[in-house]
């Protein structure tokens, strides 16, 4: 026990509250590092108990834990009795005079040791006892030591404590009189003090309906839907309380558990029997299954995209949608390469797009999707839609028969392109029938292939499909690449050049102007309005794509600007006076927008002088236009090659020329006129090593010229600098096959790597009018206002729109102005549409395009 020092009285009054204070902080310090494990256990019990894990645990795990529980307690409460000293006031007051400064507690309780008889001493004694009493005036309680880190390293006696704090939160009391029936005799649980019994019914998720309390419900009759969870709780003795229903497709043995769970499946009665008891009528509501179907007539975009609407509707909601597209193997005509069997294939199966902002218990949306490049583009399809709820229950429409849209094709040589294509994705044993079809198509080249690169790639294709054919039946991946690139070619020649794209728009005018004129039909009408559309959309791209950045020849003083929006806002006018049946004056709004379009100059970028990049573009291009001339004649020439192999010796005119053309002067043979034409037998051999020879040399020489643009190329660093170099090499290193081949006289090979020269040097030509578009808009935004605004006029796109200030892309006007705002906003919520019903989407695209719905 440690001594108790004496202060003086004054010193005691000073100290009574503080210590006393001070007093019970050592105790609880004390008792908190002796009994921290006691109260731990304890609060841990107690949640358990207010949770009810005992009532749910066996009876034989109960009384295991139970007297675990007791055990732990006890040797808690030993090593709290052993370790807990009670704190004295000598405890009280060290802890005290250990919190103040200097320790004045010590001081106050000491004596003088010498000097006693002396004044002088005792009077600086005396000051120093009035210095320390001055000390404890204002002295405060000494706080506690709580910290045991040290004994609880993993902080159990908080997890005990949040276990508590929860179970008084969400748990229900202590529950003793439930551990009443778990000791046999102790006592019984009597009805007067609660519920013998609790039953919760819980709709199915999705319906969003709450959950009922079948305690208070006191009518005794209930309405809910089918698929509910029941699920009861009985209480007091076994055998007190016990359970008849119908509710459930299967008989359940299991009336007198403590805890019971149903399935509702039909309506029937729930009958709760014995002290407290309760009965219920339960009448179920019925799931119904979903319904979709086809709300309008499907339609095809001028790219040949499908548009198919449809509704949709359920009592709680559409989950997700399908539809399927397959064959329509009946309304097939089956004639020429149609006559053979199909190759299989597997349905078409698109994903339904859902409303995201709207309510999807019933809908209505539009299915759009691009299918042109499908085997079945063009044929006739039968289409059906379904639909799940979340209860998986499916709805099917009724299938609809249509040509599956694709996109439309008007050359005819494109359009016969396609029409083999289709032929030999149709069955894989017309591959001889296509590939002879497409020799007699191009027999004379010259008269339908304005670009020599087209005939080429069309006769690589043939080349390949006759090769695959002689080593066997054509395979699926070969047919699909044969394909491919007959798509590529149609495509090109469809969209052709700026000249074909002008002289199709006004093919289109003079059309529909001669329909006007003969008063066609307003259905024929219509279809040339239609193609009108599509010939000018075409013009503009094509002018968009071949307008060089910067051209000065593209403006002019007298030139005429007119933008895209002015040019539908014609075709729209147009419409209306042909559908209000003003045909005259459609005709002259028709005479009008010819003369517009005769003299319509859209203008792009800026006068001044060339920059280094604009000067390289240029230079590409005569080298791609050298390399096309060498092409052409070695075209030419491999023609010939062929003429003198198929013509007998000595023969000419009707007997050897297979064209059936008379002799010409260049084809005597006792004429030379120039490179490559046969002369005397003697000399043919040697002519056709000169001309050889000359072809390999001009190869070289353009290979040489395409090595000194790529070391003068600017961009040099950049994506789209880089880009163009690689195309660059890759250009000269088919420039230098091509060479070797023309050296060798294997003029089939010297072809094909003369059009991938040609293909590389366009697209280096692309990737470097990218990298100067981007350096006009860098410089754009380093330009004063003033200089700004003196170039607003002519900083427009090829439409003629403002490009808005400061190089950004697009005008800084307000956008939902115009007569076709609504036009182009309901083509951009279509795309967002589609895009936000296929799956197959990455999880963070789909969020944004639901955002992007739920806004608009």
């Amino acid at each position: 026990m440690r001594h108790s020092p004496k202060l003086p009285p004054q010193a005691e009054r000073l100290l009574r509250w503080p210590l006393l204070l001070t007093h019970l902080g050592v105790f609880a310090e004390r008792a908190h590092r002796a009994f921290w494990p006691l109260y731990s256990i304890l609060f841990f019990l107690l949640a358990l108990q207010m949770f009810g894990l005992p009532l749910r645990a066996p009876v034989e795990m109960f009384w295991a834990g139970a007297l675990l529980a007791v055990l732990a307690l006890g040797w808690a409460l030993l090593r709290g009795l052993r370790r807990f000293r009670w704190p004295g006031r000598a405890d009280a007051l060290a802890h005290l005079d250990a919190s103040l400064v200097h320790r004045p507690l010590s001081g106050l309780s000491d004596s003088m040791a010498i000097g006693a008889a002396d004044a002088a001493s005792v009077v600086v004694w005396q000051a120093h006892h009035d210095r320390l009493m001055a000390q404890l005036k204002g002295a405060a309680p000494a706080r506690p030591d709580l910290r045991i880190a040290g004994d609880d390293p993993f902080a159990l006696r908080y997890l005990a404590l949040v276990a508590f704090v929860m179970a008084l939160l969400f748990g229900n009391g202590l529950r003793l009189n439930d551990l009443q029936g778990l000791a046999p005799g102790v006592g019984q649980v009597n009805a007067a003090n609660g519920p013998s019994w609790e039953g919760w019914l819980t709709p199915p998720s999705y319906t969003g309906l709450p959950t009922l309390y079948l305690a208070d419900i006191t009518d005794g009759k209930v309405r809910v839907p089918v698929g509910s969870t029941l699920m009861l709780r009985l209480y007091g003795s076994a055998g007190a309380l016990s359970v008849h229903q119908d509710l459930t497709k299967f008989d359940q043995d299991d009336s007198g558990a403590e805890q019971q769970n149903y399935l509702i499946a039909r309506q029937g009665t729930l009958d709760i029997t014995g002290a407290g008891g309760a009965r219920f009528e339960v009448a179920v509501i019925d799931d119904m299954p979903p319904q979709v179907w086809i709300s309008g007539e499907i339609t095809r975009a001028a790219d040949g995209e499908m548009r198919q609407p449809f509704s949709a509707s359920d009592d709680y909601g559409i989950k997700s949608g399908q539809a399927e597209i397959t064959l329509d193997l009946a309304r097939v005509k089956r004639v020429y390469g149609y006559a053979v069997a199909p190759d299989p294939r597997e349905t078409i199966v698109l994903d339904l797009p859902m409303t995201i902002a709207g309510d999807r218990r019933d809908f209505t949306e539009m299915l759009v999707d691009n299918l042109s490049e499908h085997p079945w583009a063009g044929l006739p399809v039968k289409v059906q839609l379904s639909v799940l709820d979340a209860a998986a229950q499916q709805g099917r429409a009724a299938p609809v028969s249509v040509d599956l849209p694709g996109r439309r094709f008007f050359d005819p040589m494109a359009a016969a392109l396609i029409e083999e294509r289709r032929e030999l994705l149709w069955s894989r044993t017309n591959g001889a029938r296509v590939a002879q079809i497409l020799r007699a198509v191009t027999w004379r080249p010259e008269d339908v292939f304005e670009d020599s690169s087209n005939y080429l790639t069309v006769r690589s294709v043939i080349r390949r499909l006759e090769l695959a054919l002689d080593t066997g039946p054509l395979s699926p991946a070969e047919v699909g690449d044969i394909a491919a690139a007959l798509w590529e070619v149609a495509v090109l020649l469809e969209d052709g050049t700026l000249e074909n794209a002008l002289a199709r728009l006004r093919q289109a005018q003079e059309r529909l102007s001669e329909a006007i004129r003969k008063g066609a039909s307003d259905e024929e009408i219509a279809a040339l309005m239609q193609e009108l559309n599509e010939a000018l959309d075409n013009y503009m791209a094509r002018l968009a794509q071949e307008s060089p950045p910067g051209d000065p020849s593209q403006s002019s003083e007298n030139s005429m600007d007119i933008t895209g929006d002015q040019l539908q806002q014609l075709l729209d006018r147009l419409q209306q006076l042909m559908e209000q049946g003003r045909r005259a004056e459609a005709q002259a709004l028709l005479e009008q927008l010819r003369q517009m379009m005769e003299n319509m100059q859209v203008t792009q970028g800026e006068n001044g002088r060339q920059t280094p990049g604009q000067r390289s573009l240029e230079q590409l291009g005569d080298t791609l236009e050298e390399q096309r001339q060498l092409n052409d004649e070695t075209f030419g020439d491999l023609q010939q090659q062929f003429d003198q192999a198929l013509r007998p010796p000595g023969s000419s005119g009707e007997n050897g020329d297979p064209s059936g053309q008379p002799p010409t002067s260049e084809q005597n043979p006792g004429q030379n006129t120039g490179p490559g034409q046969p002369g005397p037998q003697g000399q043919q051999p040697q002519q056709s090593d000169d001309l050889a020879d000359t072809l390999a040399d001009r190869q070289r020489a353009l290979a040489d010229e395409v090595a000194r643009q790529q070391r003068n190329l600017p961009g040099s660093g950049s994506e789209e600098g880089d880009a163009a170099r690689d195309m660059l090499d890759q250009a000269m290193r088919s420039m230098d096959e091509a060479a070797d081949a023309l050296k060798d006289e294997d003029f089939a090979t010297a072809l094909d790597r003369q059009a991938d020269a040609m293909e590389a040097l366009r697209q280096g030509m692309r990737d470097l009018s990218d990298q100067l578009a981007r350096d006009e808009d860098g410089q754009s935004d380093q330009q004063g206002s003033a200089d700004a605004r003196s170039r607003d006029g002519q900083r427009r796109d090829p439409l003629g729109r403002e490009t808005g200030a400061n190089g950004m892309v697009g005008s800084e006007g307000d956008l939902a102005v115009g007569d076709d705002v609504y036009r182009r906003a309901r083509d951009l919520l279509d795309e967002i549409r589609k895009r936000s019903g296929e799956q197959s989407r990455p999880e963070l695209e789909l969020e944004y395009l639901k955002r992007l719905l739920d806004r608009f």
